[in-house]
């Protein structure tokens, strides 16, 4: 997967700004496929060249121009063919488990820190996966729904395998931070308005 297969997949559900598609990939999408705001901008140009989106530049009063881009044919057809390719083996990169696997040197306060680290990105995932709705409730919502719930299920694999991991260790856990939104027995898909993906 690339990141143009990401914005396709975003513009097909609506034409949105570069701003907006920056908003959906720092939330709604974030439990899968990361970008900042220049990886976007340089795949739009790109996109733009191949003719897969066309751009509007809509007019606003005391602010600059808003470029808003949608698909045409070409973006709707190459990302009905990445859609029907076979899906790509994933090749996982995990720097902190790397790093926790040659941490001997940095001594047990070193692997603390490490530990104690990881925590804390895992519950801020967790925070903002929770605050995520979708409201829908057509093939779109219900994919949607699906692949949040996949993100919130690792995240809370992963805080308990830290846990598990303290314990071989013989480490304290650090205070524990209540988990914002549904509970983990609750499926955290059928809460609230918020719907990004339509929004973003």
């Amino acid at each position: 997967m690339e990141l143009k297969h990401a914005i396709l997949g975003l513009l097909s559900i609506r034409s949105l700004s570069g701003y907006d598609l920056s908003r959906a990939f720092a939330g709604t999408v974030a439990h899968f496929w990361h970008a900042d705001r220049s990886q976007i901008y340089r795949t739009l140009d790109r996109l733009s060249a191949a003719g897969a989106i066309t751009t509007e530049v809509v007019p606003q009063d005391g602010k600059p121009d808003r470029k808003v881009h949608s698909l045409t044919d070409v973006g709707h057809q190459e990302l009905a063919d990445w859609l029907s390719s076979p899906v790509e083996a994933d090749q996982p990169k995990e720097p902190f488990l790397a790093r926790l696997f040659f941490a001997t040197p940095i001594g047990r306060e070193g692997v603390e820190r490490l530990l104690d680290e990881r925590d804390r990105q895992v519950n801020e995932a967790l925070t903002e996966l929770a605050s995520i709705t979708i409201e829908a409730d057509d093939m779109t919502g219900r994919l949607q729904k699906a692949t949040l719930r996949n993100g919130l299920l690792h995240a809370r694999a992963e805080r308990e395998w830290l846990r598990e991991t303290r314990q071989l260790l013989g480490i304290a856990e650090p205070p524990q931070i209540p988990e914002k939104g549904p509970s983990p027995q609750t499926d955290p898909t059928e809460h609230g308005p918020r719907q990004e993906q339509g929004s973003a």
